[in-house]
């Protein structure tokens, strides 16, 4: 089996990649810009790493891109300049 590598995605100025080699074995490694982003990355893999098992469809949901709804900014009535019907 020749050796396979996939981009898993960029993080902290890093493009991290999984690697399964000629026996079959994957393990992470990573471009980085500079030792200060590698420092960084490294940092974020000694802290705490959490492993979720999630449904594919919902992989699938995320890896199209995120676009938030424009929203309209929020601004409160002004003063009514109608006259009250008694007054006219």
């Amino acid at each position: 089996m020749p050796e396979e590598t996939v981009i898993v995605g960029k993080v902290c100025g890093c493009v991290l990649k999984a690697v399964t080699t000629a026996d079959g074995k994957t393990h992470f490694e990573s471009d980085c810009l500079d030792k200060e982003s590698r420092d960084k990355l490294n940092a974020v893999f000694e802290e705490e790493a959490v492993l979720r098992v999630t449904p594919k469809a919902f992989l699938e949901r995320i890896t199209e891109p995120v676009t938030e709804p424009a929203t309209e900014p929020v601004t409160e009535p002004g003063p009514d300049t109608r006259l009250n019907p008694t007054e006219s």
